[in-house]
């Protein structure tokens, strides 16, 4: 799990939370590698699959409900990075609480879109990932889902603290957008077209790297490159939604920051 990006004093730095996020690129390439092993596995998606034990849920849906449900036991959702995918049913911990700095303003610190991460990892993302086929896997292809879902949300809901940053370097800049609700001048201020390429080509190069075939005899190498999962997958992924996700959770969090 990543550390809140901080500094000795408790202050934000831009730094950090820039080998943060680099980081968690390689835990979301690594996870879509391991997803990739499975087929798509459908059934356990199937929301009658679980109806004899009175859930009306997905095997998927009830593998995470319930590890959520283990995990918020121990604290994983009071670090501020962390956001469950079923807030509603997420009981107390029953352990002693790490006192977690407070460096969110409060207004925007509870914002949650993983209802929109849901929908389109499975949707959108994952057939892209994975292959059409059964393999009767389906507690580990779901268990291998949750690994994903997880990833993508800490990276995504990671724009809070990017927004919170920003408008802590430059408050003059975000102020006048921020008072008058503008979306579209915040989204304008976010955005950085070179920055955002200089991601996308990074995460296709580890996904290059982490999931080639690696084959020792001559006639493998020279057959050409296999990969677990296509790299360039990988990087449509975060142009058409972990940046763009990131940055709508940044416009949300600036629009509260002055509450």
């Amino acid at each position: 799990m990543a550390r809140v990006a901080e500094t000795g004093s408790g202050a934000l730095s831009l730094d950090s939370i820039r080998d943060s996020l680099i980081r968690q690129e390689d835990t979301i390439v690594f996870s879509l590698i391991e997803r990739a092993k499975f087929p798509l596995n459908s059934p356990a998606y199937e929301e009658s699959r679980c109806s004899d034990s009175g859930f009306p849920g997905s095997m998927t849906e009830f593998l995470v409900r319930e590890t959520e449900i283990i995990q918020a036991k121990v604290g994983r959702y009071e670090n501020p990075e962390e956001n469950p995918f079923f807030p509603e049913k997420i009981p107390f911990p029953v352990c002693p609480k790490h006192n977690y700095p407070q460096v969110l303003h409060p207004s925007g610190s509870s914002i949650n879109i993983n209802n929109r991460i849901w929908d389109l990892y499975f949707k959108e993302l994952l057939p892209m990932v994975a292959t059409a086929g059964d393999d009767g896997n389906y507690a580990s292809t779901a268990a291998s889902d949750l690994a994903c879902l997880q990833a993508l949300s800490r990276r995504i809901h990671y724009g809070k603290f990017v927004a919170e940053v920003k408008f802590r370097d430059a408050p003059q800049d975000y102020e006048p957008a921020i008072r008058a609700q503008d979306k579209e001048a915040l989204m304008k201020l976010l955005t950085f077209e070179k920055v955002e390429e200089t991601v996308k080509q990074r995460v296709q190069k580890k996904a290059e790297t982490f999931g080639q075939e690696v084959n020792l005899s001559e006639t493998d190498q020279n057959s050409g490159k296999k990969y677990k999962v296509d790299p360039s997958v990988v990087s449509r992924i975060y142009g058409e939604w972990v940046i763009p996700l990131t940055k709508d959770v940044q416009v949300m969090y600036l629009l509260r920051r002055l509450d």
